[in-house]
């Protein structure tokens, strides 16, 4: 047997207890792993103990006997893993086994970026209904946490939460009309934020770039701040530029927090757009005097050289006020086509423009369609499809948008390697996917996915901690646990402590690794090969068990009853 290192003081008084009418059985028992709580310390080869939903022991535990027993010597025995940009909000009603983050690691997925499944209105329900592509439902919830409460209900693994959108409560009270609210209007998004605080939101979620979010100023979203900061909560923003406008966007994230008093995180941390990457010395250089004079500012990120969105961010904003219909109606008209892809290539610091951060039609790729008819052009440039079609890549996007009848998913490659490793090192970045949570199967075949989907965490502590050695495994570790669980105001997720819930991963670190591609990105990762949720057993040996414990997350406001 190996020697095993000298257990902390309270895994000590721990040691070999047991709990109050537990006869000495526990429900779990993981053993002889290297125990990562979670702080970002080095790890202790130990023991812990799982009864009911909770982590009742963490230390050794000779003698003890449990129902299910697991000998993790050798692995790494971790918190869950919190996905704090998670997009599985449609993926989750098609299949409740987020496949594709379980065998990541992954135990919380966390919605809400702009645009969050509730409140919604009978208009908006009729246009997301609408707007639905391959995976169809019925949307029979109104606020936000009906929707979180009809997921459990259905049956789900993950543990699921939600900051409430910006753009959301925007669209439920002014629609998609280019103007700041009157004051009865914004009240009335106060109140909604104020209820969806008591409902156990997050807080506040912005995405800029996109219409209608970005006619929304800075006042408006301090407004709706205030009412986050009241419960506790937290902003979380798309900042209205990653490119030709990065700092002065980050200027006004500080701002907002500042005047609003409340923490604030920036999603998914870039500078896109080669001629931008030089920025991000400058990026870092704000944020951490932010956070010298008091300010509580953080990041997440992706670990990939390529964002996903749609071909939405390669328009203007103008050609898009007042939603879908009216965006492909105006790119019917043939003056407005030409106008719109006339500024397609003109360089501009007004709106931010993908196609133009990109370089290249070549760097565009085409990922995912609606319509049956255009599937075949999956996996395709706009550069291929462009020149198939004999006409200019402009026009193949507004063509593709129009005959198609959505937005297009999109991948843009717009970010330096070097970059995404400067931004790995800094201590108060965290991760998220920025993606569903799909499986290698059925409906979600019909699209191709970005391999983040599959791949970003498994990333992290496969090719960027063990392979790159960017950071260590307890600092990747800590990233993916504690260190969001602390931004989010989440008690007792995030660390492997007793009276902890028991969201548990066992992965090995020497063989972690990420498959999927932008070629071929429905491949799953490999190299963890237990995750529980709340106490539960999701993946056994790598394998999914089919149980679905998962519970929804409340945040620090919340004022209501399961």
């Amino acid at each position: 047997m190996k020697r095993r290192r000298p257990l902390p003081l309270l895994a000590t008084l721990l040691a070999g207890c047991i709990a109050p009418g537990s006869d000495g059985q526990f429900d779990v028992i993981i053993r002889n792993g290297m125990v990562y709580d979670g702080s970002g310390r080095p790890p202790i080869q130990t023991d812990v103990a799982i009864t009911g939903d909770r982590i009742e022991v963490v230390g050794e535990l000779q003698g003890a006997t449990a129902r299910i027993e697991i000998d993790a010597e050798g692995r790494a025995v971790a918190p869950g893993f919190i996905n704090v940009l998670s997009w599985a909000t449609d993926s989750l009603v098609e299949d409740g086994r987020s496949l594709a983050d379980t065998r990541q690691g992954v135990t919380l997925e966390v919605f809400g970026e702009g645009w969050s499944m509730g409140p919604l209105n009978d208009a908006m329900k009729a246009e997301s209904s609408a707007r639905q592509g391959d995976i169809r439902y019925d949307i029979d919830w109104t606020t936000l946490d009906e929707y979180l409460r009809f997921l459990v209900g259905r049956g789900i693994t993950p543990n699921v939460a939600s900051f409430v959108g910006a753009t959301t409560v925007r669209i439920h009270e002014l629609g998609y009309e280019d103007r700041p609210p009157d004051a009865e209007e914004l009240e009335r998004m106060r109140a909604l934020v104020r209820q969806a605080m008591e409902e156990g939101a997050l807080g506040v979620g912005s995405s800029l770039i996109y219409a209608p979010a970005c006619y929304a100023g800075t006042d408006e979203l301090v407004a709706l701040c205030e009412v986050a900061a009241e419960y506790g909560g937290r902003y979380i923003t798309h900042m209205r530029s990653e490119g030709n406008r990065l700092l002065e966007s980050v200027d006004e994230v500080l701002e907002i927090a500042e005047r609003a008093g409340i923490g604030a995180e920036i999603y998914h941390l870039k500078a896109a757009g080669e001629e931008n990457w030089p920025k991000m010395d400058a990026v870092i250089a704000k944020v951490e005097a932010a956070r010298a004079r008091g300010l509580d500012i953080t990041a997440d990120m992706y670990t990939y050289p390529a964002g996903a969105t749609g071909l939405d961010a390669a328009m203007p904003p103008w050609v898009q006020e007042g939603g879908h219909d009216k965006w492909v109606e105006r790119l019917r008209d043939p003056a407005v086509r030409e106008r719109v892809a006339r500024e397609m290539r003109e360089a501009t610091d007004e709106w931010e423009n993908l196609l133009l951060a990109a370089g290249s039609p070549d760097r565009v790729l085409l990922v995912g369609f609606k319509n049956d008819a255009l599937k075949p052009l999956t996996g395709k440039t706009l550069a291929e499809v462009a020149k198939l079609r004999g006409v200019s890549p402009e026009e193949a996007a507004i063509d593709l948008v129009i005959e198609d009848d959505s937005r297009v998913g999109t991948i843009y490659f717009l970010m330096s390697e070097e970059n995404i490793e400067r931004q790995i090192a800094l201590p108060w970045v965290s991760f998220g996917s920025d993606a569903g949570s799909p499986a290698p199967e059925g409906v979600f075949l019909k699209s191709n996915p970005h391999p983040r989907a599959y791949g970003n965490f498994a990333r992290l502590l496969g090719h960027y901690s063990r392979d790159r050695a960017v950071i260590p495994l307890a600092e990747a570790i800590r990233r993916l646990t504690s260190l969001p669980a602390d931004n989010l105001g989440l008690e007792g997720r995030g660390r492997l402590v007793a009276g902890a819930y028991a969201d548990v991963v066992v992965f090995d670190p020497l063989t972690i690794e990420d498959h999927a591609t932008f070629a071929k990105p429905h491949q799953l990762a490999t190299g963890v090969e237990h995750v529980f949720v709340n106490g539960v057993q999701v993946l056994e040996a790598g394998e999914h068990t089919g149980a679905t414990p998962g519970q929804v997350v409340r945040g620090p406001g919340w004022k209501g009853s399961e």
